[in-house]
């Protein structure tokens, strides 16, 4: 129970300091722009391919129900139901996921291995602060990167249901477009977006705090590469659903 309470308030203070150097990081592009590119660019490809997929797949399954709920009229409404779905859930999860997966593993590994090589304890004999050279940036990276993917993401996805519905449905590409903006609230479509950037910031922390405290050698970065993974999509999906409530409790407010 100690050790467990130790951890969890060295992970506290980590976050703490990293977060604090946020400010000075946005005045040093060369820090973190380099963290940034690596956060979205390499993901871009498989964000699509995941907005395309998330478009077509959900296309089917609210024009399958409406239609045989509500008969063939009922079409008109497949893209409101797409879009509320997408924009408002799927795009900012599918997005946060995706990163966990991605760079929970990644920044795990990457200063884990640095570690192992002595560049971290370097920067310390330097006098230099780990977290505000490595960590903040990254930090900083993946808070402005996820907002960035999510809206790729989204945009794809109602795209690839356009698509579906022009060549499989019923309602033309224009009418579905119009549709669509019936819907969009950007009250609603904002705060879900914005959320993603508590995403970024969870992701960071708890991929860079498993990589900055890596032990065991290269078994150690193999096994921190599984915990950024697996801490991340945790964190993602449970406070996902505590945000989700959150923004019901002020939009009421």
């Amino acid at each position: 129970m100690r050790t467990w309470l130790q951890g969890w308030l060295r992970l506290a203070r980590f976050a703490a300091m990293a977060t604090i150097r946020l400010p000075w990081v946005a005045t040093q592009p060369a820090l973190f722009l380099p963290a940034f590119y690596q956060a979205l660019v390499p993901a871009l490809a498989l964000a699509m391919a995941c907005g395309a997929a998330t478009g077509v797949v959900v296309w089917i399954h609210v024009r399958e129900s409406l239609v045989r709920v509500a008969g063939p009229g009922a079409a008109i409404y497949i893209p409101q139901g797409l879009a509320l779905a997408v924009l408002l859930e799927l795009a900012p999860l599918t997005a946060g996921l995706l990163t966990a997966g991605r760079s929970g593993a990644r920044l795990a590994a990457e200063l884990g291995a640095m570690r192992n090589t002595e560049q971290i304890d370097a920067l310390e004999a330097l006098g230099q602060s780990p977290v505000a050279w490595l960590v903040a940036p990254r930090l900083l990276a993946h808070m402005l990167a996820l907002p960035l993917l999510t809206g790729v993401l989204a945009l794809v996805a109602l795209a690839a249901g356009a698509a579906a519905e022009s060549m499989g449905g019923s309602l033309t590409w224009q009418r579905y477009w119009i549709e669509v903006g019936r819907v969009i609230d950007w009250r609603d479509v904002l705060p879900a977006h914005l959320k993603t950037v508590v995403f970024g910031w969870l992701v960071a922390v708890i991929g860079c705090y498993n990589g900055i405290y890596v032990d065991g050698g290269t078994e150690g970065v193999g096994r921190a590469a599984t915990r950024g993974v697996v801490q991340s999509i945790l964190a993602v999906v449970l406070v996902n659903v505590a945000l989700v409530r959150l923004i019901q409790i002020l939009q009421a407010a």
